[in-house]
């Protein structure tokens, strides 16, 4: 389904490559996690799959289904079933959340030829949807993340996911700044999305959230390059461990 091959990358801003030729295939229907240090380049690489500014790819190419998403803007990328949750979700101030949400909808929708909502439409599929991560309706009512709690955005960006039904979901360090309840709202709404056609990455540091979504692979990147793969058990033995057991050498 997705299909990384040896992706570069740097930011725009420096002469500086963060990426140093990642190798990566998803298939459908799996989970895979993304730990490493700070600064190792897991949200870089997120960024460069969903096409955020400011990150420049200079090698490489990341398929999905075929297509070469670095060949596409942002916009399209989303369209295409590419969904990005941001580790510091952007407020809009002003932007009705649920107008919003419904004209991302119909948007995606009129791309791949499919049938727009009405407005009473639209609505039945909300509530069906913010039953699953236990959100009351007045959310829709308020400017998009405008005035939310660290918590709030969170299972925004998730309310966001499940209104799209992306291919490829991405959450970008999701679990940062939720409680035990927000997680685990979130953790079910992702399970619950989740199925054979889909592909999630989760960008993590720590174990936590891989205790409720469970990885089919675990992936360790350190300056820029994937520098070990393995089973879920591998996410457990980075709780244990840390990463200096992976990233420096051993001492004699």
């Amino acid at each position: 389904m997705l299909d990384i091959k040896n992706l570069k990358a740097k930011l725009d801003e420096e002469d500086k490559q963060i990426l140093n030729g990642i190798n990566l295939k998803i298939g459908k229907g799996e989970v895979h996690a993304i730990m490493g240090p700070n600064g190792s380049g897991k949200s870089t690489l997120s960024k460069i799959i969903s096409g955020a500014p400011g990150y420049e790819p200079t090698e490489g190419e990341v398929l999905l289904n075929g297509k070469n998403l670095l060949d596409m803007t942002a916009d399209e990328r989303a369209k295409e079933g590419v969904f990005l949750a941001f580790q510091y979700p952007v407020e809009i101030p002003g932007v009705n959340n649920g107008s919003f949400l419904r004209m991302a909808y119909n948007a995606k929708q009129k791309y791949q030829g499919n049938k727009e909502l009405d407005p009473l439409e639209f609505e039945a599929l909300l509530e069906e949807k913010l039953k699953l991560l236990n959100m009351d309706p007045s959310f829709l009512e308020r400017s998009v993340n405008h005035g939310f709690s660290g918590g709030e955005k969170k299972r925004n960006e998730i309310l966001q996911m499940l209104v799209l039904d992306p291919q490829v979901v991405i959450l970008d360090e999701t679990d940062s700044g939720l409680d035990i309840d927000a997680l685990r709202d979130v953790a079910e709404a992702v399970n619950h999305f989740k199925n054979e056609d889909k592909a999630v990455i989760i960008i993590t540091h720590y174990q936590r959230l891989l205790n409720y979504i469970k990885p089919d692979f675990v992936h360790v990147i350190s300056k820029g390059s994937l520098i070990k793969s393995g089973s879920k058990d591998l996410a457990l033995e980075l709780e244990e461990k840390g990463y200096d057991w992976l990233v420096e050498p051993v001492k004699a």
